[in-house]
């Protein structure tokens, strides 16, 4: 899986390998499946995680500044970029910039202890509209050698956010 933390990801969004780099690391440190395993292929995975899972899935780099290495089609809607909008844009700005200091201790938590589970934050879509993300877990992408790729995140609802 070398190459996700220094160059662009191009396709991830086809990748086997990625697909079972998101679902063998959720499970060893969350101890939870990401989803059923019913595929007869990590390629037929990742075309699922990708087109048809009903939960929105990121994922970021280990750069200074992370950037956006997969999104998924929910994630692509709620946040209203397309594939070639999402690869490598930094991840910080999901969150509008007096949202940071949120978003930034989720994701500094996950990297202290391998992930973190139950949170809801506010993001911004492509359109600054902002909405909440719920029932977030967020976990650190480790490979069968230990190497660290980055962090992903899976949030399993959304709603909108209302002023007031």
């Amino acid at each position: 899986m070398s190459g996700i933390s220094d160059s662009r990801t191009g396709e991830l969004w086809r990748s086997a390998a990625f697909a079972a780099l998101l679902l063998r690391s959720h499970l060893e440190v969350t101890g939870a499946p990401l989803c059923p395993s019913h595929w007869s292929s990590d390629q037929e995975a990742a075309r699922w995680l990708y087109t048809s899972a009903p939960f929105g899935l990121l994922a970021h780099n280990t750069d200074d500044d992370a950037k956006f290495v997969y999104a998924n089609k929910v994630a692509q809607s709620c946040f209203g970029y397309d594939w070639k909008q999402f690869d490598s844009m930094p991840s910080r700005l999901s969150a509008a910039p007096g949202r940071q200091t949120d978003r930034d201790s989720f994701v500094r938590s996950v990297r202290d202890k391998g992930f973190a589970t139950g949170y809801r934050g506010l993001r911004r879509a492509r359109d600054g509209a902002e909405f909440w993300i719920e029932d977030v877990t967020m976990w650190d992408l480790v490979d069968a050698s230990g190497a660290r790729h980055g962090q992903a995140a899976v949030f399993r609802s959304w709603s909108e956010h209302r002023e007031g």
